[in-house]
């Protein structure tokens, strides 16, 4: 089964259709709902959301990433008229801008109707789990896709956060994953993985993973991180003596993680800070250019 997974035509640097700029890129973090982790709805409202998609570019983000359902730990689901009512005017309006948009969703129909208003890449944080028509939509849609690592929903995700060994099971089912989407004529050439940083996972997960990035990069696939201002940082800072910090507090050392992840060779980093996020992913690009050079 992993087999049909790994197969892929070439080696990966990036995906079709993306920007490449020569670095690891940025993905802008969008949540267009009233409930996000870590931003209190302040894009709720479609007129403020484009704003800020269109701010997120200028700062210089290469994929500005409009969500409208949150997976924060104990989320409910929305239903998808109101998913779409949420993103597709967002959506419609940063593509007419030119700003290189994806959409994040787990659901087909959002998936679609995304592409059609001008979202250039499906996020999808179940990897094709959650929603049985979403490998036939991206495979129709033409479009690159991301899939993550996914067990469960994110009202009972923490429930499921049990590994023998998280780095070989992670990769275990993100083989399956992608044995799936091939089977439903997904192009594996336009697909990158997620690890699925924080979703079922514990904090020791998440180090482990982003420790063992290159275990995920032999499945032959480019590797996106999204740790931005997740619970794993916070306890890291709790425990390195910062004391409790409240998500919005979290950017630097969420910077200082994605340099880690561009280091590791991740293709994309996903984050709520623009700026610093580019930042971190330059230092990164200046030290692997000269990893290999003699002192």
């Amino acid at each position: 089964m992993q087999d049909v997974a790994v197969r892929r035509p070439r080696t990966p640097v990036g995906l079709e259709g993306l920007p490449r700029p020569g670095r690891c890129l940025v993905m802008g973090i969008l949540n267009v709902t009233p409930d996000s982790f870590s931003d209190a709805g302040l894009y709720a409202d479609t007129r403020c959301a484009i704003d800020r998609g269109l701010g997120l570019a200028a700062q210089g983000a290469d994929i500005v990433d409009v969500g409208g359902e949150s997976t924060r730990p104990g989320a409910h689901p929305v239903g998808l008229d109101e998913e779409l009512a949420r993103t597709l005017p967002v959506v419609r309006e940063l593509a007419r801008a030119g700003v290189c948009t994806s959409i994040d969703t787990m659901h087909a129909p959002v998936a679609r109707a995304a592409v059609e208003a001008g979202a250039r890449l499906v996020n999808d944080v179940s990897g094709g789990l959650a929603d049985p028509a979403m490998a036939s939509t991206v495979a129709a849609a033409g479009v690159p896709y991301i899939a993550m690592h996914w067990r469960a929903p994110s009202r009972e995700m923490d429930d499921h956060a049990e590994y023998g060994d998280v780095v070989a099971d992670v990769v275990t089912e993100l083989g399956r994953a992608l044995w799936r989407l091939a089977e439903g004529g997904v192009d594996l050439a336009r697909v990158a993985i997620d690890p699925g940083i924080g979703f079922s996972k514990r904090p020791e997960h998440d180090w482990t993973l982003l420790a063992h990035l290159g275990s995920l990069r032999r499945l032959g696939y480019p590797v996106l991180v999204g740790a931005s201002r997740k619970r794993f940082i916070g306890a890291a800072l709790a425990a390195g003596g910062a004391g409790e910090v409240p998500p919005a507090g979290r950017d630097v050392a969420s910077a200082a993680v994605s340099a880690l992840a561009a280091v590791g060779g991740a293709f994309c980093v996903r984050v709520h800070d623009v700026r610093a996020g580019l930042d971190a992913v330059r230092m990164a690009a200046a030290y692997g250019a000269h990893l290999d050079r003699e002192p």
